[in-house]
């Protein structure tokens, strides 16, 4: 799930045709500099909600990454970035894997 402090750069993926204009900005955007979700919902005058949900398209074809700078804290417990980009990256691979029944 992203937050509202995620960052993103640009990924080696690329943007389909009939994705709304407001991709197109959002990647635009990241090409100049990483920003976060907040930041990217503010630049382009939108709810962060749908923001988000532009986000999650553009990451499930690798348009967009949530990159790893540390992934450890001073504790060595993983960072929050550690674990979105891992969240982010197993979602794209398995994009049903939250439709399966739960074990146990």
């Amino acid at each position: 799930m992203l937050s509202l402090e995620t960052v993103l750069e640009p990924g080696p993926g690329r943007a389909g045709p009939g994705l709304p204009e407001e991709c197109g900005q959002i990647l635009a955007l990241c090409r100049q500099r990483r920003l976060s979700v907040a930041e990217l919902a503010g630049t382009i005058g939108r709810p962060v909600t749908p923001v988000k949900i532009l986000i999650s398209d553009l990451l499930d074809v690798r348009a967009l990454v949530v990159p790893v700078t540390d992934a450890y804290d001073s504790s060595d417990s993983p960072t929050r970035q550690l674990l979105e980009a891992l969240s982010a990256g197993l979602k794209a691979r398995w994009p049903d894997a939250d439709t399966y029944p739960k074990a146990g």
